[in-house]
């Protein structure tokens, strides 16, 4: 019994001595929750008296108290005996050294740690993983954030790149998980990578050109014109980073490890079959997408745009610009003018929507009929009337009047103000190039019509020199026609000019010798009548003296002396 009860003692003695010796300040020993209250929890590490922890060290991130008695937990010795004879214990740190020992083991061996981003320092971000660590901004990813912002709040898997455990730093690299990563996926990636191949991506940036898609490990260029069969100003306008895509490898270099990629070549080209779906004369609906000085596109199914030219918005008016009419996002009804597949050009019209004013008009006003309406605008070929709602007609200048020429366009500006009500005769009436042709002169006979019978061939006349050419002198015969007598038909000695003779305002007595209605010219001469003249001296002389003869040289004797 003594024996036994010395061996028993002795064993307890051994067991206390080994358990002392474990329980230091320092060790990370387990323990078990025998109380608590609004402070501090009890906890039994197996010592001669219960540690405490403050309650604080058991408040989960939502502020919770996760702690239950009877519960097992890790605790670090502070003190086996304080100031107060207390056995000060912290969970605190014991979670601490725990994540401490993970963190060097995930060193030593490579492995990844899992960490939440908690703020902003400088030349980084702070993680927290148990402990704070520090990710330098270089090691956040394979490519440089100006905005780090983004990433607060997020949990993200690291490599541990550096400790220095007595100074308490931990350097973490984001970007070497991802690194691994791409490099494990671009093993797999390239091994089904060729032409033709199908593939889902993911959009790693977008450019003004296009957008780089990472198939895993390995990017690919999606240039802009290969996102849709439609229209893509830009491509951020079908594309957003991190957007997951289908595409097709349409080249794929291995040597230069390019990529080329299509998303619009998963779908058949609609360009093909547009004839079948749009026959010309068709009305469509679609909606503007684009205006241009010359026009308004408007895209009528994903990949096909039809032109509506400016010229076809209106049967009247003069359309400057599209956006009178139409605006981008507008849904309008169209009609199909026009294929060409070849270009890719589908022209559309809207004022087809509407009957065509100008065939109207030309049952409206037969060519004669008499019409009025007011000068819109004055050119230098001549003015354009106003007629009906928006159609003008056009008077030309050779039009305004059948005798008086306009030499310079101010003479218009004279003739004609802006807003004048004019009296007009149609002259024609042309639907398909929409003009209408209006005449003034047309509404009083023309003057040439009876040219000829009052000025007939060897009539005498005096009339008022107008003007001196270098080729003669224009004389009027009325208002408006005038007639020329060229140089040779003057009369004139070989020393002598037109202006030696004549000058404007003279009366003149001519004889008319030539009428060209069709170039509405009248030749006119002063030497004809001389001639005659001088033909008739001779004969009332040969009649004067029957019996004597005459020689030549008597004659030119008495033209010499008649002539003085």
């Amino acid at each position: 019994s003594t024996d036994a009860g010395g061996s028993f003692a002795t064993e307890f003695e051994k067991y206390v001595n080994t358990r002392l010796a474990t329980l230091r300040p320092g060790r990370v020993v387990k323990g078990t929750v025998v109380g608590m209250d609004r402070e501090m929890v009890t906890i039994d590490i197996g010592f001669k008296s219960d540690g405490i922890v403050p309650l604080s060290q058991f408040q989960d991130e939502e502020g919770k108290f996760a702690v239950t008695i009877g519960e097992e937990v890790d605790v670090c010795i502070v003190a086996l005996e304080s100031e107060n004879g207390q056995v000060l214990l912290s969970k605190e740190k014991a979670d601490q050294l725990r994540v401490w020992n993970r963190v060097e083991e995930a060193f030593k061996k490579g492995e990844i740690i899992t960490g939440k981003v908690i703020q902003k320092v400088k030349g980084g971000l702070q993680v927290d993983i148990g402990i704070p660590a520090f990710l330098p901004g270089s090691q956040i990813d394979v490519h440089p954030h100006r905005n780090l912002d983004k990433f607060l709040g997020q949990v993200f898997e690291f490599k541990v790149l550096k400790i220095t455990r007595d100074k308490g730093n931990i350097v973490l690299s984001r970007r070497a998980v991802i690194l691994s990563e791409r490099d494990e996926l671009r093993t797999q990636t390239m091994k089904v990578l060729a032409e033709g191949v199908v593939m889902e991506g993911v959009v790693k940036n977008v450019t003004d050109y296009g957008a780089f898609i990472d198939l895993g490990g390995i990017d690919g260029l999606l240039h802009i014109t290969d996102i849709s069969w439609g229209r893509v100003n830009h491509p951020a306008e079908k594309l957003s980073v991190g957007q997951k895509v289908p595409v097709v490898v349409l080249k794929y270099d291995g040597e230069k490890e390019r990529v080329s990629l299509g998303m619009k070549q998963l779908k058949a080209d609609p360009w093909l079959t547009v004839h079948e779906r749009y026959p010309v004369g068709g009305k469509v609906n679609g909606k503007v997408v684009n205006l241009t000085d010359y026009g308004a596109f408007v895209e009528i199914e994903d990949g096909v745009e039809g032109l509506i030219h400016v010229s076809e918005m209106s049967w009247t008016k003069k359309v400057r610009h599209p956006s009178k009419v139409v605006n981008e996002g507008d849904s309008v009804e169209a009609v199909i003018l026009g294929i060409d597949s070849e270009q890719r050009r589908i022209a559309l019209g809207l004022k087809q929507l509407m009957p065509n004013p100008w065939v109207e008009l030309e049952h409206k006003l037969p060519v004669g009929s008499r019409v009025k309406g007011k000068v819109r605008s004055i050119t230098d070929f001549g003015i354009f009337v106003g007629i009906d709602d928006g159609i003008d007609g056009l008077v030309h200048v050779s039009d305004f009047s059948w005798t008086k020429r306009v030499r310079d366009p101010k003479e218009i500006q004279e003739m004609f103000k802006k807003g004048d009500e004019v009296e007009a005769v149609v002259l024609g009436v042309d639907p398909e190039n929409e003009r209408l042709s209006l005449g003034i002169k047309q509404l009083m006979d023309d003057p040439w019509g009876s040219i000829s019978q009052r000025y007939p061939v060897g009539v005498k006349l005096k009339r008022k020199a107008t003007s001196l050419t270098q080729f003669g002198v224009f004389v009027e015969l009325e208002e408006g026609i005038e007639g020329l007598i060229h140089n040779s038909e003057l009369g004139l000695s070989k020393d002598q000019s037109a202006a030696d003779i004549f000058k404007p305002g003279d009366m003149i007595e001519c004889e008319v010798t030539n009428i060209d209605q069709e170039e509405r010219r009248i030749s006119l001469s002063i030497k004809t009548i001389k001639k005659r003249q001088e033909k008739e001296d001779i004969d009332k002389y040969l009649m004067d003296e029957p019996g004597a003869p005459i020689t030549f040289g008597q004659l030119i004797e008495e033209k010499l002396r008649k002539d003085k």
